[in-house]
């Protein structure tokens, strides 16, 4: 077995595990970093190729929808289709918006030529449809048109035939085979950018996909080196450290101080855990008071409320419930902190009205409680005295704490058979301090 005598240090071991650990966590967050990036350019290349022919189809949608439109128009004269045709062409915009996506987009060249040369054949098309739609509104009487259309005029010729004619002329514009014709102009030059696209985007997830195979290698051969490291470091410290601590164990379990013995390092450890450990027992007085005493204000929390009423003679005890009156208003004025503030200050006044023997609780937000302990029923001008003062004082506002006050229900000991009903009674008064108009207080009456 190694040992410490034989010229081995578990502190140097143990540094360079540090440093052969953070190398490798190093490396493979880099390599995560890198596998990511690859994985994001995979998909970022699907997702802009799925954009990018959804934008060109979207352009032949909005071609094809026009064309409907229009020849719906022209062979029933319903102008609903001349206000759908319109708000295509000058509202919804599918086709632009395609050109838009387009050009946002890196080595596009090939297919954003494809694609204007389809816009230009898109908006020549429109001038044969305005034509058409033209022939219509002066076959059926339209009054009311979109105004691009008032700029269109018919030739004489057309001008002369009867409506019958007009919208004869106007069905076979929009359905002749020279009409169509300039439609599959622009289905090649929508196809032709789909093919680019695709060719493109295909190039891109290729090159993408072999970077990110590469980083998956990587990645792979980092995992293999940790786990061969995990491997070594676990029989390194079996083998150096595990055992002297197994034996430090069934100290450690029976409460009892590590004996100093063994290597330098665990010898050191040993005298680092005595000196903790005889800190910890004199620092348990502490923590119970901790554990018992609310930390934002110094008195007694709901836990040592719950300790003091085990102890407590109720007999000669006056128990006095107390709330901030409109607390929930100066939280939503001044904020939470300044709402502390007060807290802070409601207790410092408290203790400076009580006497130390008297126990100041906190139940939770701005409910408090005073015993007022060995106090017969005769003090109650006292009482009255200092929660008359106590409201004075809360009511001063030039250390900067908004000004407040409290309304406070009493009961003695001997009014109540058990706890549970003398808190009960207390609550009853303080609340008949609240429709009393708050900023006072009440003794309960049997």
């Amino acid at each position: 077995m190694i040992s410490l005598k034989e010229g081995v240090s578990l502190r140097n071991i143990h540094k360079w595990q540090i440093v052969f650990a953070v190398i490798f966590s190093c490396l493979m967050i880099f390599s995560t970093y890198r596998l990511i990036n690859s994985f994001m350019r995979v998909k970022n290349a699907s997702e802009e190729n799925l954009m990018l022919q959804n934008s060109v189809h979207g352009l032949m949608d909005a071609s094809d929808h026009l064309t409907e439109m229009v020849q719906r128009f022209t062979e029933s004269g319903d102008r609903r289709f001349m206000e759908q045709y319109f708000i295509e062409a000058f509202a919804t915009k599918r086709r632009e918006q395609a050109i838009t996506e387009l050009k946002r987009v890196k080595n596009v060249g090939p297919a954003l030529a494809s694609l204007e040369e389809a816009m230009r054949y898109s908006v020549k098309l429109m001038d044969r449809e305005y034509y058409a739609m033209r022939l219509v509104i002066e076959a059926k009487g339209i009054r009311e048109y979109p105004s691009v259309l008032k700029g269109v005029t018919l030739n004489s010729a057309d001008m002369a035939l009867s409506p019958e004619d007009k919208m004869r002329r106007a069905t076979k514009m929009v359905l002749d085979g020279e009409y169509y014709t300039q439609k599959n102009r622009i289905r090649a030059e929508v196809n032709n950018t789909v093919q680019a696209i695709v060719s493109q985007a295909q190039k891109e997830e290729t090159d993408a996909l072999e970077r990110f195979q590469k980083e998956l290698n990587l990645a792979r051969a980092g995992v293999l080196m940790i786990i061969a490291s995990i491997f070594f470091v676990v029989w390194l410290t079996s083998t150096l450290g595990i055992n002297p601590i197994l034996r430090a164990v069934d100290q450690i379990e029976t409460d009892s101080p590590i004996r100093e013995t063994g290597a330098n390092e665990f010898r050191y450890l040993a005298k680092a855990y005595n000196n903790l450990y005889f800190m910890y027992k004199k620092s348990i007085e502490h923590l119970n008071f901790k554990a018992s005493h609310d930390e934002l204000t110094g008195a007694y929390n709901r836990a040592g409320f719950d300790l003091l009423l085990s102890s407590l003679d109720l007999d000669s005890t006056y128990l006095m419930m107390l709330d901030v009156d409109n607390f929930k208003t100066i939280n939503d004025t001044y904020g939470h902190e300044t709402g502390d503030k007060v807290l802070k200050k409601l207790v410092q006044v408290l203790k400076k009205n009580f006497r130390s023997d008297d126990y100041i609780c906190r139940l939770g937000g701005d409910e408090f409680v005073v015993f007022m302990v060995h106090s017969d029923e005769m003090q109650r001008k006292l009482i009255e005295m200092k929660l008359e003062k106590i409201n004075r004082e809360l009511s001063n506002a030039d250390d900067g704490v908004p000004a407040v006050s409290v309304s406070v229900g009493i009961v003695h000991g001997t009014q109540a058979s058990d706890i549970e009903t003398l808190l009960s009674k207390g609550d009853e008064a303080m609340y008949k301090s609240k429709e009393r108009g708050k900023h006072t207080f009440t003794f309960y009456d049997k």
